[in-house]
């Protein structure tokens, strides 16, 4: 019972402060929602795209790249919640939550859970603002394309907890997440097919396909057409574990980066 309720109450206070910030959702919209309107009809008629798994048909641009902006507001907000980790632990509220007499881990799993449900909550909203743009799913996509949601949500969180346990100081954040966000994002399948990867450059063609980001996006694509890809779910599934791993390990001051990154100098 202890445990359920440190669920509800980090739930709770992030429900809280997602609401307070109409900004942040705002923006978590528009973002998509430009790169749809605006880039995707840019590219539409240069960028030709082949019939390849899980589309039985030829696709237009614009329905490709909607998995990898599903991906995109799943990959800020993970971001946006290690951001405001490190807000807490300067203002001295992580240090009081970290003190609750229950397991470091329950406690970052909480906090990883509760950001997961908001961030999916705003993916469900670009999907239904992409629909009346025209851009459909199946009934049965959206439902398989929870698990997928929530898998990939819970393995960027889980990356942005392990990068908030060694970003010192809430000014380093921007320029970290600059190294991070942009090349997981540019360097996976969510703008581009692996396949025009490979005919530019091979070397760029292994990265996407090494990047973990390129999974979560294609097990989000695949769910969306109520497929599975076990390729992309192992790989999300154990990237989720070794950042979450990496983070409980981060946030222990007895031998974890956290201690380190509490030393002078």
């Amino acid at each position: 019972m202890a445990w359920l309720l440190a669920l509800a109450a980090i739930t709770r206070r992030e429900a809280l402060r997602f609401t307070g910030q109409r900004g942040r959702f705002i923006a978590a919209l528009v973002r998509p929602m430009l790169w749809l309107v605006v880039f995707a009809a840019g590219f539409r008629a240069a960028l030709g795209l082949s019939i390849t798994p899980p589309y039985a048909t030829y696709t237009t641009y614009e329905v490709y790249i909607v998995p990898g902006l599903c991906g995109m507001i799943l990959l800020f907000n993970g971001m946006q919640s290690s951001l405001s980790m490190v807000y807490d632990r300067e203002m001295g509220s992580m240090r009081l939550l970290l003190t609750c007499p229950l397991p470091r881990w329950w406690l970052l799993v909480c906090r990883l859970l509760a950001g997961t449900g908001i961030s999916i909550l705003q993916v469900y909203v670009f999907l239904a603002l992409a629909a009346l743009s025209g851009i459909r799913f199946a009934w049965s996509g959206y439902a398989a394309a929870l698990p997928a949601l929530v898998l990939a949500g819970l393995m960027l969180g889980a990356l942005g907890l392990a990068l908030s346990s060694v970003i010192r100081q809430l000014e380093n954040f921007a320029g970290v997440m600059n190294f991070v966000i942009f090349p997981m994002f540019f360097l996976s399948t969510a703008l581009y097919p692996l396949w025009k990867m490979a005919e530019s450059s091979a070397l760029l063609h292994h990265i996407c396909a090494f990047n973990p980001f390129t999974h979560a996006v294609e097990l989000i694509r695949f769910a969306l057409y109520s497929q599975l890809n076990p390729a992309a779910f192992l790989w999300v599934l154990l990237s989720g574990l070794v950042w979450l791993g990496l983070a409980v390990w981060g946030y222990d001051p007895a031998r974890g980066l956290l201690r380190k990154a509490a030393k002078p100098g």
